[in-house]
């Protein structure tokens, strides 16, 4: 395999020397690029790594996400942990093994293939040898570049691949303490920071006597241009100042916003940076049939607020950050602190709650900012959840058109998407600003917003182009620059608008052919014999030739999407009951991930995505107020409870061992927000088109009928 074949991680980290050692312990020490943020992925690593080796599960150590350590894997994100990270584990774990087998070969005066690998010992026709890799590896040279061209294992030889195994990372979670949430270090000092309310906002007064009268203890207040720090080393005084200080601080050039910014059609005809994806624009020819489809801004909601520590000793600048790369949050913290980026370390710390683009990095600056001022000291910042709902950037809103001419038969022969959207990433390795740059004396430029290339697999155009056969679609984007709020990466980016409004758009053009949605799908895909297959599988599992006309307040819904029309195939099918308000009772799941590593770790990434679009679907929308984000509690942003997990969560993985590895984590996200829309649609007998499903949308649309 050539360099410029191999998979990125391999290709940017070509030392396998970068990635397994053998500790004296008679230990196999991975070291990884991708994080844990609740995926399980760190368990599967090291089930890959395993079987390669033809070690124990129990003998593999991982290190992951530490710019002093691990290899240089970008930022976990995008599902491709398994498909990019994964593989090349498994193609440097082959090589290595093929490395210290050809070394011991040498010495024994035999055929490699003559050796075999039993729990890392070696054996040669059946008897041990007295060599194992902690023998032999010393003498062989790891640090020459892998060329990839080692075969890994064939499928039918796997014992660790393919097997559950439990998750490495909960044991600490379940004890309490395994989160940066739970971190302590000498020389403590908590912080928390006083926001601009906008960008751009000037502070004119901040009566600090107030402050500290409020805050009962000793506190300092540190002022850094518009950056505003409240230390203290008693975190209850902290926190009291953190929750007066807003009201003794007076800012100038606030922006103002209105209500009618939270709304997705306030993007539509705001300026625009216009481009057309797909196929040419056709003539018109035959019955065109249109509907818009809308997500609001939704938040991250994660169950524990943002924090990071960040201590500068020496000269030297480590921090400590739940971030989703530690490579790009070093540069970036390098380019706004002036700092040569190898006087920074960043060690990934899991935290409760972390997955797209929240406030890690965000907090990770602050306490960065904080400890180059304060030195000598390990600096914590805790945000609040005031700050996580009020300041982290927000996935944006999107009105998405669809239109299609029909042939006569009622089948779409043309298909168009017409996108409205803010940014999808502002990570800072891509443009964005972290929030605290704003306010320091220097601050940032204004970000231009860009999305993600489709080569990337897109942003506000992800999952847009339908995966069915039609012979003409494309995407007209308008990405608006001028968004009222930061937005950036949350799970699925567009898709999960794109696909509620494709699938949903599915089943209008199934009814208005008088076709059952499920075979209306079947004959639209073509040669996609895994779409094919998933779809029927679930229409089977939820008993979908029982179901029946609808409109009596009970419905059967479908969804389908092979994420970014290259990752993982899923299907969902749910049944809800709707009065004043949907009740989600019953959740099916068909996926194709071709090989599964871990089959329960995958199982619970398409659970986890089918309640989170949920809570999307049925819940989550952010609400402005004069200054910014006014839903900054849980009574003003609610997100699914407990009591409203359905009933029944079925999810069953299709076999497909000899197919690629591809991305689960965001896989069932789009299908379940179609599925839940086409369900209501099939209860009330009416559409709702606009996400989330509230008791006054569903009172509008019934009073509409």
């Amino acid at each position: 395999m050539s360099a410029t074949a191999l998979p990125l991680s391999l290709a940017a980290n070509p030392s396998p020397a970068k990635w397994v050692r053998f500790d004296p312990d008679r230990t196999v020490h991975l070291s990884v690029g991708k994080v844990e943020i609740g995926q399980g992925i760190l368990t599967a690593l090291r089930q890959i790594a395993a079987e390669e080796l033809d070690v124990a599960l129990s003998a593999v150590r991982i290190l992951s996400g530490d710019t002093d350590l691990a290899p240089d894997e970008a930022s976990t994100t995008s599902s491709l942990s398994i498909e990019v990270g994964g593989t090349a584990v498994r193609l440097v774990t082959a090589e290595v093994r093929v490395r210290v087998l050809a070394r011991l070969a040498q010495r024994l005066n035999c055929a490699p293939d003559d050796i075999a690998v039993i729990d890392g010992a070696f054996y040669r026709g059946g008897q041990p040898t007295g060599q194992d890799y902690w023998s032999v590896a010393p003498e062989v040279d790891l640090a020459r570049a892998a060329d990839g061209a080692t075969a890994p294992k064939p499928v039918a030889a796997y014992r660790v691949v393919g097997q559950s195994a439990p998750r490495l990372d909960l044991p600490a979670k379940l004890a309490g303490a395994a989160f940066i949430q739970d971190m302590v270090r000498p020389d403590l000092l908590h912080a928390r920071i006083l926001r601009q309310p906008s960008r751009g906002a000037r502070l004119a007064a901040l009566d600090e006597a107030a402050i500290r009268r409020a805050a009962g203890g000793a506190l300092r207040v540190l002022r850094h241009g518009n950056f505003v720090a409240l230390l203290s080393e008693n975190e209850t005084v902290a926190q009291r100042a953190a929750m007066a200080a807003p009201g003794h601080a007076s800012w100038e050039n606030v922006r103002q916003l209105t209500p009618a910014q939270q709304a997705a059609a306030w993007l539509v005809g705001q300026p625009s940076d216009d481009r057309v994806i797909g196929d040419p624009l056709p003539p018109a020819a035959g019955p065109v049939v249109e509907a818009t489809y809308t997500r609001p801004y939704i938040a991250h909601a994660s169950i524990g607020p943002s924090c990071a520590l960040a201590e500068l000793r020496d000269g030297h600048l480590s921090v400590w950050s739940h971030t989703q790369g530690v490579y790009p949050l070093r540069n970036a913290l390098a380019r706004v602190l002036d700092r040569k980026a190898e006087t920074i370390s960043v060690h990934h710390v899991q935290g409760a709650g972390c997955y797209g683009h929240n406030g890690a990095d965000d907090a990770a600056l602050d306490a960065a900012v904080i400890a180059t001022l304060v030195p000598d000291h390990c600096i914590r910042v805790q945000w609040r959840r005031e700050d996580e709902f009020g300041f982290e950037p927000l996935g944006s809103a999107m009105s998405v058109t669809m239109r299609a001419v029909v042939d006569a038969a009622g089948r779409p022969a043309d298909w168009t998407a017409e996108i409205w959207s803010g940014s999808h990433v502002q990570r800072p390795a891509m443009g964005g600003n972290l929030l605290a740059h704003e306010a320091l004396p220097t601050p940032a430029p204004d970000p231009r917003p860009t999305d993600p290339t489709e080569a990337a697999g897109g942003g506000g155009t992800r999952n847009a182009i339908p995966h069915y056969a039609i012979p003409g679609k494309r995407i007209l984007h308008h990405l608006v620059p001028g968004a009222p709020v930061r937005t950036s990466a949350l799970r699925g980016l567009g898709a999960v608008a794109n696909v509620f409004a494709l699938e949903s758009f599915m089943d209008e053009l199934a009814a208005r052919a008088g076709a059952d949605p499920v075979a209306y799908r079947l004959g639209l895909l073509g040669n996609s014999p895994r779409a094919a297959r998933v779809i029927a599988r679930v229409a089977e599992m939820a008993g979908w030739n029982a179901r029946g006309k609808g409109g009596d307040g009970r419905g059967l819904g479908i969804g389908f999407a092979q994420y970014k029309n290259r990752s993982a195939y899923a299907a969902v099918a749910a049944e809800v009951e709707v009065d004043q308000e949907v009740r989600l009772r019953r959740v099916w799941c068909a996926a194709d991930a071709g090989l599964v590593v871990n089959p329960d770790g995958l199982r619970n990434q398409l659970e986890g995505g089918i309640l989170q679009a949920a809570s999307f679907t049925l819940k989550e929308q952010v609400t402005f107020n004069a200054t910014g984000v006014g839903s900054i509690d849980w009574e003003s942003y609610p997100i699914l409870r407990f009591s409203e997990v359905p009933e029944e969560m079925t999810c069953e993985l299709v076999d497909a061992p000899e197919e690629r590895a591809l991305g689960v984590g965001e896989c069932t996200l789009g299908p379940t927000a179609a599925a839940i829309g086409n369900a209501v649609a099939h209860a009330l007998g009416m559409r709702i088109r606009d996400m989330p499903f509230t008791r006054d949308r569903i009172a509008a649309v019934l009073l509409q009928g």
